[in-house]
């Protein structure tokens, strides 16, 4: 993978800053299975980035080698401005990487955890025990920080891994399926985390098995599958890709329902509901398109909802069904 600088451009203001992530052409296989078949991806410093993809797809291999973990067999890579197989060590000081399975060692205590962490960071003493203490209240585990680990929830121990993850003050963390076998309400107290951390400019590279947790929290999502890039864009824009997706307009007068079903042919009819169902992908184009085509009919409905497909649509659309993430996905990887 020969070193290259990969940054973004505009006509305007010329060169910006290299993106928080790149790749160009990834490639990766296992023998005869090839796992990454070319790769592309650009995500841009403070935002969230989410990879979905079903079983096997790829996603812990992707942040393997942006992690410098394992390596690529083929194309370019950068991390926070280095290329990960000339300049690992600049990407490792640059990261920090939180997995499904914790890093926590649960024969010691929390604030031990942190310690050790702070030690492997090089911190002075004194430096340590304070970052170790601001973290920990930070993350709501200083009444627990002097419990072993193993008395934590796993709703904790989730907290206490990015906890000691932060103690490098990395500015690009990797969270591989981060909320794993946690309740909804550890999964909620969570992604509030994640959008701390972005709103310190932080920059969270997100693979996740909830698909509804990659719509509540990515500003971009990319659908993995096949070793290739199926899709990528905002959640709405994902959804827009998926047939489906309709307006619904009901009126209460019948005689506005038949004037408005005649004059829009292309509609689905409920004559019992007096709605009429017309086919658009909601976006405000389509949206003031058909507003227009009312008024111009003098007509107004007395209800207007959009309908449009959910990710999960767009994920079994997208994979052909083969199957949602699970939190096993990759663990032989």
């Amino acid at each position: 993978m020969p070193s290259s600088v990969m940054s973004t451009s505009n006509s305007v203001g010329g060169p910006q800053s290299p993106a928080a992530v790149s790749t160009i052409g990834l490639r990766k296989s296992y023998g005869d299975k090839t796992v990454l078949d070319g790769i592309d991806l650009n995500i841009p410093a403070g935002s969230v980035f989410a990879l979905l993809g079903p079983n096997g797809a790829g996603k812990t291999t992707v942040v393997k080698i942006l992690s410098t973990l394992i390596t690529a067999d083929g194309g370019q890579a950068q991390v926070a401005g280095h290329d990960v197989a000339t300049s690992p060590d600049g990407v490792r000081a640059a990261i920090g990487v939180t997995g499904q399975f914790s890093a926590v060692d649960s024969l010691i205590t929390g604030e031990e955890n942190m310690l050790l962490m702070a030690d492997l960071h090089h911190l002075s003493r004194r430096g340590g025990r304070q970052v170790a203490a601001e973290l920990l209240e930070r993350f709501d585990l200083t009444e627990a920080a002097k419990k072993p680990a193993s008395t934590y929830s796993g709703g904790m121990k989730r907290r206490l891994d990015i906890a000691m993850t932060l103690v490098g003050s990395p500015r690009i963390i990797f969270l591989d399926e981060p909320t794993t076998g946690l309740d909804p309400r550890s999964r909620h107290s969570m992604w509030g985390i994640v959008r701390e951390l972005v709103a310190d400019g932080v920059t969270v590279f997100l693979t996740t098995q909830y698909l509804e947790e990659a719509d509540e929290l990515a500003d971009r999502i990319a659908v993995l599958d096949g070793g290739k890039i199926a899709a990528e864009g905002t959640a709405e824009e994902l959804k827009r890709l998926v047939p489906g997706g309709h307006v619904r307009l009901r009126f209460s007068d019948p005689a506005a329902y038949r004037s408005a079903a005649s004059a829009l042919r292309e509609a689905g009819r409920d004559d019992e509901a007096l709605a009429l169902r017309i086919p658009s992908d909601g976006s405000q184009r389509e949206l003031r398109s058909l507003l227009d085509r009312l008024d111009a009919a003098g007509m107004e409905a007395d209800e207007l909802t959009v309908h449009t497909p959910d990710l999960d649509d767009v994920f079994f659309a997208l994979t052909g069904g083969t199957g949602r993430p699970n939190p096993t996905e990759e663990a032989a990887r």
